[in-house]
């Protein structure tokens, strides 16, 4: 009997059982993912990928044992195309680099910060990022146990902030227009002065975002 406590890529790719394979799990997290990204990621079941393939949802029993495999097959698979440049000896320019890299595949799979935050996992395409990540760190004072905390906490900072600017983009009106009347009252100074700030350095989200990450990791490294 199959260990499903097991990672899905410490089993079979198939069941021994039963006819010739006929699907891979390329396939299935291929269809797992057009499933997601059109429908969104309450959508992912074994029948809705099934469909998504032109097949019955018992036939995908062969090859992934539940939905949780399936999320942890997408998670990877998003990780693959994550852009990892050489390091330049420049620790927090190059992990800045890795984050923006991280931040670029969310935003082309919006239901992904999600699940980076709530149910982590770590296949091949994983451990090519932690791979590179720790490289970086290879000359950093701390020991393995420190370089892995950067490395989740890079994660888990990238998908915030891709979850925060997805809310300010969905319902941007509301918040200015809200944020305006409380700073207008002038019962909230500081409000008030960061609204002005904002508005005078016209700096893009993209810039923040990397000024940000910029800040937090040379405290981290430091």
């Amino acid at each position: 009997m199959a260990d499903y406590d097991e990672p899905i890529w410490l089993r079979p790719e198939r069941a021994a059982t039963g006819r010739p394979a006929v699907r891979s799990r390329p396939e299935i997290t291929a269809a797992a993912l057009a499933v997601a990204d059109g429908k969104g990621l309450e959508m992912v079941s074994m029948r809705n990928v099934a469909a998504e393939l032109g097949t019955g949802a018992a036939s995908l029993y062969r090859y992934v044992s539940s939905r949780d495999d399936l999320l942890d097959l997408m998670v990877d698979a998003t990780a693959g195309d994550i852009r990892l440049e050489p390091p330049t000896g420049d620790p927090v320019g190059d992990l800045v680099a890795v984050g923006e890299g991280m931040y670029a595949v969310m935003a082309r799979h919006r239901w992904l910060p999600e699940l980076v935050l709530t149910r982590p996992s770590l296949g091949p395409n994983g451990v090519r990022v932690l791979d590179h990540v720790l490289e970086v760190l290879e000359d950093h004072s701390g020991d393995g146990a420190a370089k892995l905390e950067i490395f989740a906490l890079l994660n888990a900072v990238v998908a915030t902030f891709a979850l925060n600017e997805r809310a300010a983009a969905d319902r941007p009106r509301q918040a200015v227009a809200y944020l305006g009347h409380v700073a207008a009252t002038g019962d909230h100074p500081r409000i008030a002065a960061v609204l002005s700030d904002l508005a005078a350095a016209k700096v893009s989200v993209e810039e923040r975002r990397k000024a940000a990450l910029t800040k937090l990791l040379s405290g981290l490294l430091n």
